[in-house]
């Protein structure tokens, strides 16, 4: 049976040293602590500035898809997806996994040409997305207007789950194979020497090490600097409504999505809908606060996709951390100076959805074996020199 106790704080002794230390406890940490444990690696420990999923992984909307344009993501996607399906046999956790599919809306002809394509490749790589007239869209989704789209693409097997229930999940099952973890312990620095990894400091003592991977999410930037590593993240607030129970409740539909809008919906669980938009007029910056003012561009485009949501209530939001990238593809890789110093963050909304893979492919590369897929364009090498990297296409971004 696996172990209900919360991960320990760092009021508990650190240990002396760790073979390898993962700087953040979010799905993407948790996954990679969990890959690693089962693998056999010795001593490894998990720290966490906060306590687990209290940053990004906290607040996202839960997506799975598989549904991308560049086959990178689409193997990413469908890796995590088999991992999803089975999470409940390995690690052992309920993640409320509902495959309802994710539904996009196209409203002209570039967007589906965009679409076509992107159906194309991803039936080639076995995804079982299809096009559908507007009015199969509304059928899958009755709030759809179906006079304001050409078409939508469709892909049944994906859905949504709840990120703290996997990182609950991942964590406890990384302890019961051994790591450690530690919340409320923050690195504060870390020592190298040479070009190699000595040490992590943290307000709680020091952990000798020569690994260390980042997965600090919207703090990545900050962690990688602390070792002299370039780490281009940039924090940028994502904001969520709730419409509460409706009566009558809502019908099960897709994760439905606007693309040229960013508007999304889907059922919360609760008898209700949850929505978001990702408002242009949004700086970066690491604020959180929910603001009400968001309504309103988020009201605009349901009045034009979905007209009945515009007018339900919101009784409640949140406000979350996208960590973006220039080009808003993750970052997965090891450097060179200092020597084991791996990353994986920067994954611009798809951190939770491509989780699961993550995890495999940190493991590998940490023990030296062959990837179920090539990670080199995911370098964070590729924005050396300021360059404008064009190698990591990928359209269907929301």
């Amino acid at each position: 049976m696996a172990s209900t106790a919360a991960p320990a704080t760092a009021a508990e002794p650190l240990p002396g040293r760790a073979d390898v230390v993962i700087v953040g406890g979010g799905v993407i940490g948790a996954s990679i602590a969990f890959h690693l444990a089962e693998a056999a690696v010795a001593r490894v420990l998990l720290l966490e500035r906060d306590r687990p999923a209290s940053g990004s992984s906290g607040k996202p909307i839960g997506g799975v898809r598989a549904q991308f344009s560049d086959p990178l993501n689409i193997r990413l996607g469908l890796r995590s997806l088999a991992a999803w399906r089975d999470f409940a046999r390995r690690p052992g956790a309920d993640i409320g996994l509902t495959t309802v599919g994710y539904l996009f809306l196209l409203a002209d002809d570039r967007e589906l040409a965009v679409f076509t394509e992107g159906v194309e490749t991803q039936n080639r790589h076995g995804v079982p997305s299809r096009l559908l007239d507007p009015r199969a869209a509304r059928e899958l989704c009755p709030y759809v207007d179906p006079r304001g789209i050409v078409a939508a693409a469709y892909s049944p097997t994906d859905g949504h789950a709840l990120p703290r229930a996997a990182v609950t999940g991942y964590l406890r099952a990384a302890r019961r194979l051994g790591a450690t973890v530690r919340t409320r312990c923050p690195v504060t620095a870390v020592d190298t020497e040479g070009g190699v990894i000595r040490a992590v400091r943290t307000p709680h003592g020091t952990v000798r090490t020569s690994t260390v991977i980042c997965c600090a999410g919207a703090w990545s930037r900050a962690v990688g600097a602390l070792a002299g590593v370039a780490l281009p993240v940039t924090p940028l607030r994502r904001q969520i409504a709730f419409t509460g129970p409706l009566h009558p409740a809502p019908p099960r539909i897709p994760f439905t999505l606007d693309f040229g809008s960013t508007l999304y919906f889907h059922n919360d669980g609760a008898g209700g809908l949850l929505m978001g938009l990702s408002d242009p007029r949004q700086p970066p910056g690491f604020g959180r606060e929910f603001s009400r003012e968001w309504l309103a561009p988020l009201r605009t485009a349901a009045a034009r996709r979905a007209p009945d949501l515009a007018r339900l209530p919101v009784v409640d939001g949140w406000a979350g951390l996208y960590e973006m990238t220039p080009d808003r593809n993750a970052l997965i890789g090891e450097t060179t100076r200092p020597g084991r110093f791996l990353y994986a963050t920067g994954f611009s909304g798809h951190g939770f959805l491509q989780a699961p893979a993550v995890g495999e492919l940190v493991r590998d590369l940490y023990l030296g074996r062959e990837p179920f897929l090539d990670i080199g364009p995911l370098a964070a090498s590729r924005f050396d020199d300021g360059a404008a990297p064009t190698a990591r296409p990928e359209a269907h971004i929301i």
